[in-house]
Parts: C-alpha cells; structure tokens; sequence
C-alpha cells in the first residue's frame, strides 16, 4: 500500500515537473491580474445601522398589542424583505432628494483615468452586464432599453435596494442594516434613512391596514344593520299575523291548565265507571228477579232504611193484631192496607233511586266527554302554539344575532378609530451609523494571498486538467500498461541545430546520447527473440511525421556498426525519402523489381561499409497491388541469404495497407510513436489490425522524447545500461 502511494505521488510530481512552465504562467497572470485588480480598485466603504423590531400581535378584528419575545425567522425575513423592498428605497430617495443631488456625493472625475483604470473599467464593465451591479449608478443610468423608461428616482432606488443588506442577529429582535460605497459619508446617510424609511413604510402598512379595516367593518356594519331590519319586520309580521302578541305567557299558562284538565279527567272518568258498576249490577239482579236492596248504593239509602223500618213495624203490628182480630176486621184491613202503602212507597223508591243512579250515570258520562273535549282541545292548542313559539324562536334568535353582531361592529369600529389615532411603530433604531474610518474592500492582504493560492493551485489544476485531456504517449511504462506491447527504446529528440539530418545522424556522431539510443534499441531487437533474432524487421507507423524512416535509417546504421551486412528497404512508395537522404538515384528499385521491370542494380552500398540501401523506385499507382505479390516474399527470401538484417521503411499505417501487407512476410514489426503526439487510441487500432491478420509485433519505439525533461531522465540510463552492458558482453 505504501508503496503504491509512493508511485502515485511521483506521477503527481512528475506532472507538476512536466507543466511547470504552464503552472508558472497560470500563477504569474493569475497574481498580476489580481494586483492590479486590487490596488487599482476604488476603496468601498461600509456603513450599519441596527434596529429593534417588535412582533406585535393587533389584528383589526381581535384587537390587542401584546408583543412577542420569541425570535421568528419567518417573520424577521419578511421585515428583512420589506427593507429590500423598493417603496422603502424610493422612500430614501424622496428623503434625501437623491433625484436631484446625487451627484453632490459622486461628482465626475475631471482628470482623465490611467490606462490602468481604464482596463480594468473594461473588465468590470464585460462582467457587469452579465451581473448587475450592487452599487454602481453609473451602471444603471448607463443601461439601455426600458430603463431610459423609468425616472431618474426610480433607478437611483433600484440601485440603492440591490445595494442594501439586511441580516438578523440571531436568537434576538435585532436587525443589522448595511450599505456599502465609495463615499462614506453616503453609506452612513444611506444606512440610517433606509432605517427611518423602514419605520415610515410600516407606519403606512399599519394605518393602510387600519383604513381597510374600519372600511371593511363599516361595510359590513351596514350590511348587518339592513339583515337586523329585516329579521325584526319579519318577527313582527310573523307575531301579527298568528295573533301571539302574549305568547311568553300563554306559553307558561297551557301548562297548568293542561294538569288542571288531566285531573278533572280522571276524576269524571272515575265517577262514570263507579255508576257503571252499579248500573250493571242493578240490571243483573233484575234480570234474575233478586231484590235488588242488597245494592250498596240502595242499603245506603236512608229513605228506603225508613220505609223498611216502617214497613218491618207495620208487619208486627199486623202479626200483633191478628191474635185479636180477624182478616176482615176493619183494624187488620186498615193495617194490612198502611203495610201495602208503606211496600209500594218502597217499590216507588227503589225505582227512584235506580232512575236517580241512571240520571246521574249520565251526567257523568257527559262530563267525562266535555273534559275530554276540553282536554283534548287544550293539547291541541298546546301543540300549535310550541310550533308557533319554535318558528317564534327561531325569528327571535335572528333578530338577536344580528343585532348581536351589529353592535359588536359597531363598537370594533369605535375602538379602531380610536386605535388608529394612536397607532405607534413597533421600529426602534437601537445604534446609528456611524462614518466609517476605513475601507471593507478591497481587502489588499486578503486579495493578495488569494491571488497566490489561486494561481498556484489554479495552475496545477489547469495543469492536472491539461495532461488528462493529453491521450499521447508519454511514458514508456504507461504505453505498456495501457497497451500490453512491450517498449524497445526511447530516442531523443534530435537537435536540428546539428545542421544534418536525424535519419543519418548516427553516421556523425556515433558517441552521442542520439546515437546511444539506438544502440540499446538494436540491444532490445536483438534480444526480443533469443533463439531466434529477428532478421527481417518491418519499421512502420500510424499517421505521418512521427519518425519512422529516422527509426528505420539509424537502426540500420547501428546494426551495421555492429559488424553486421545490413539492407535498408525503403518501402514507402507513396511518399518515398530515404534516396533523398542519401543522394540516392530513384529511377530503380523495390517498385521496379515487384513490377517484373528491373532485377539488377536496385540495392546501393553506402560509404563502402556493409550497409546497403533500396530505393523505393518510381511511385507505382498500385502500391498495395505490388505489395501484396509473392516476388515480395521471393525477393526477401533470396535477400535474406545475402544479408544479416533487412530493415523495411514502410507507409503508415492510417490510410494505406501496405505495412499490414508487408508484415505477413518480415519476422516482426517495429511501431513508431512520437512523444506528444501518437495517441494511445491510433496505436491500440493498429495494434488491432496487426492481431487480426496474426502479425507479430516486436515493440514499441517512442521518438522524439525531451531528454532534458527529468521524467526521462531514468528511461535514458536505463537504455544507455543496457547499451553498456551490451558492449561489455560483446567486449
């Protein structure tokens, strides 16, 4: 784990070692353009008024003014939003007749700005129309199109309201008004009559809410006061027209005429059965023939108790004298007469009272129906008047709700006159501004620091940014990790300076780091098959211009310094240059003998050494016609019995397919890339191509690397060991 920490750190700073110049000049341009913005800025000046605000609780219908103590954060940003507002910042307007003086506080420059004011002028005017300007009326007044539409107050306060700010101190009823400009004086004023405006514009909100609450009460007052009207003339029609002016008390009375009547009911129906009882009995005991005197109601009758008296003396009378006398004796005829008299005196009596007992039945029966009738009149009157008192109720009650609440308006209206002549602001400033001594920006210091960790830091990102956006080959190892193709040898860039050209440049200067490079790669080819050297190499690349034939040429001469016969081929017959680099004669060659039109003189010796060249020869029309013939393989079979190595310069790869046609008969493929240039995705694609048609490929080969960059350094000693240690070995 530590280890790999390690490498990563040593990217990072291999990247920051590889783009310093670009991080140098990312901080250099960052760091200058921020002291120029810092010093050459106008000082901005802060002025703070605070105020205490007070939530009162004084509704226009529930009255009131208790305050609350609690802070509110809903209610303490709408008084912050009401301070922002823009009739508070045209009130401030109005105060200090900003319309006409303003420029009494930011008079025109006279003398004409430096050159430096002027940049920086432009690069603040560039930025302001993309942001508005907090305090800038210049900005304003400057701006085209509807705002000429507005008057000169209106913009000033637009200005002044994008300028104020407004923050509450927590946990307290305590504002913090600020306001920020180039004149201090104007701060202050402004800081202190944002406050005072504040307070006049919820002055205004309060008798504004005042006003519309006693209109709106007025209105419903009368709105009431007709629905009153109409609920008492409705009241009083109903109570004509059902004849219940006394109906409180004719309520109270039907009660107890009701129990009156109820008792008197079961009174006479009590007294009409009792009759009834001895009505039936009486006709009972008739019909049976049984004497009907054992009836209560005839025993209790003192009239006939005389007459049975009587009745019972005159028959001991009778019984007395009839020991003296006969039956036809004229005293027991007159006893026996008076007793006659005296029984149907009895009978007459008895039929009276039976007679009296029916008359009197009857009178009870009549009774008991006329209370019936009264009774049953009595709940009838009863049940009309509850319905006509429940309609009477239901009348009353709207009478008494509406005028309920009409008096109630009434008097809230009263009460809110009265509180609107004494309505107060629940506003306090708690601590004015004061002329501020010195200025919040800029921050000289502060800007300058920035300007050194932004440029610095702003540098190694944009540095950091630019080598992820950079897909070229870089670094040996990071082509193999990215690619799985194994690296032969880095080669330097070649100074041109020199005053020849790189592709020989190992003729002339066989001691140099150049030509260094390229005796390790001929090290790596010939040990990238042990057994088994490779004898016939392709040298190819993806696009133009990435140093193909300069790899192709030096490889060449350093095999052939090495002892070895070597051919050089140039087998590029599109844009051939290997003659011209040699002074060679193009008239014949490679073109020439696959044609079938030239077999002799196409191979040329160079400087009597057992180096040998091909020219290209004429530029065929059908390069890849020519190519894909067997006398190519032929030509190299018979070659290579002549020759130790035969290196081939072929066309890039993109666009042509002759270097895929050539590695199907050569032992391997050197790929070229230039550092900085060939990208991973042009060589993984040829990479693919080479694999498709199952051509091997011997390596890699990055050229024109910056060896005076130190995250080449290692490569460099790392091929120049090998190189070393090749000498030794051959030593």
């Amino acid at each position: 784990m530590i280890e790999e920490q390690e490498i990563h750190l040593r990217d990072y700073l291999r990247v920051i070692q590889k783009r310093k110049s670009i991080i140098a000049t990312f901080f250099v341009i960052t760091f200058i353009v921020v002291l120029i913005g810092t010093f050459s800025a106008t000082p901005i000046y802060q002025a703070s008024t605070q105020i205490l605000v007070e939530k009162s609780d004084n509704t226009p219908l529930t009255g009131g003014g208790y305050y609350y103590n609690s802070y509110d954060p809903e209610f303490f940003g709408t008084q912050s939003q009401i301070i922002r507002s823009h009739n508070v910042a045209r009130k401030v307007v109005d105060i200090l007749s900003l319309d006409t003086n303003y420029e009494k506080y930011f008079p025109a420059e006279k003398n004409k700005p430096s050159v430096v004011k002027t940049t920086v002028a432009s690069i603040k005017s560039f930025f302001a129309n993309l942001l508005p300007s907090s305090n800038s009326f210049d900005a304003a007044h400057g701006a085209s199109g509807k705002a000429w539409e507005k008057s000169k107050a209106d913009i000033i306060a637009t200005t002044i309201k994008s300028g104020v700010i407004v923050s509450p101190v927590e946990e307290s009823r305590l504002l913090n008004i600020r306001y920020k400009s180039e004149n201090p004086e104007f701060a202050r004023l402004i800081a202190n009559t944002v406050a005072q405006a504040y307070m006049e514009e919820v002055m205004a909100i309060k008798l504004n809410s005042s006003g519309y609450a006693i209109k709106w009460m007025t209105e419903k007052a009368d709105a009431e006061k007709t629905k009153l009207a109409q609920s008492e003339k409705a009241l009083q029609n109903f109570m004509k027209e059902q004849d219940i002016i006394t109906i409180e008390d004719r309520i109270t009375i039907i009660p107890q005429k009701l129990a009156d009547l109820s008792a008197r009911m079961t009174s006479a129906e009590t007294r009409r059965e009792e009759l009834e009882t001895v009505r039936a009995q009486v006709a009972k005991l008739r019909q049976a023939n049984v004497n009907t005197e054992t009836i209560s109601v005839l025993a209790e009758n003192k009239v006939l108790q005389a007459l049975r008296d009587q009745i019972l003396k005159a028959e001991q009378n009778i019984s007395e004298l009839s020991q003296k006398y006969g039956e036809k004796h004229p005293v027991m005829i007159k006893a026996r007469s008076e007793l006659k008299i005296l029984q149907e005196k009895k009978a007459q009596e008895i039929d009276s009272s039976i007679q009296s007992i029916n008359n009197e039945y009857e009178l009870a029966r009549n009774n008991e129906l006329n209370v019936r009738r009264q009774l049953d009149q009595t709940k009838n009157e009863a049940l009309n008047l509850n319905e006509k008192f429940i309609q009477y109720g239901i009348f009353k009650r709207e009478v008494d709700t509406n005028r309920a609440l009409y008096e109630a308006l009434n008097i809230r209206i009263k009460e809110q006159g009265v509180t609107e002549d004494t309505q107060q602001v629940n506003v306090w400033v708690t601590e004015q501004a004061e002329m501020p001594q010195s200025p919040v920006s800029p921050k000289k210091m502060r800007n300058l620091l920035l300007g050194v960790v932004l440029g610095l830091f702003g540098g190694i990102g944009f540095a950091f940014f630019l080598e992820y956006l950079d897909n070229t080959v870089k670094d040996p190892s990071e082509v193999e990790a990215r690619t799985g193709v194994n690296v032969l040898g880095v080669v330097e860039l070649f100074d041109k300076e020199k005053g020849i050209s790189a592709e020989i440049a190992t003729r002339r200067y066989s001691e140099s780091t150049f030509a260094e490079n390229f005796k390790a790669l001929r090290t790596s080819v010939l040990l990238s098959s042990a057994e088994n050297p490779p004898k016939k190499i392709l040298v190819t690349s993806m696009m133009p211009a990435e140093g193909k034939t300069t790899i192709a040429s030096n490889l060449a001469m350093t095999l052939a310094m090495a002892e070895n016969k070597v051919l050089l081929i140039d087998g590029d017959m599109r844009r051939p240059s290997l003659h011209k680099v040699y002074g060679l004669p193009n008239s014949k060659g490679l073109s020439s003998y696959l044609a079938g039109v030239e077999n002799e003189g196409l191979v040329h010796q160079v400087d009597d050494a057992d180096f040998y060249i091909m020219p290209s020869g004429p530029i065929p029309p059908n390069p890849s016609e020519l190519l894909s013939s067997k006398r190519l393989q032929a030509m190299l079979l018979s070659l290579e019995k002549r020759f130790d190595f035969i290196i081939i310069d072929s066309a890039p790869l993109l666009g042509a397919t002759d270097s895929l046609l050539i590695s199907k008969v050569v032992d391997g493929t050197i790929f070229v890339s230039r550092a900085g240039k060939t990208t991973y995705d042009a060589l993984r694609r040829g990479f693919k191509s080479y694999d498709d048609i199952q051509s091997l490929v011997l390596g890699v080969v990055i050229n024109a690397i910056d060896m005076k960059q130190s995250e080449y350094q290692h490569y460099y000693g790392y091929y120049n060991y090998n190189y070393g240690s090749e000498d030794n070995a051959r030593g």
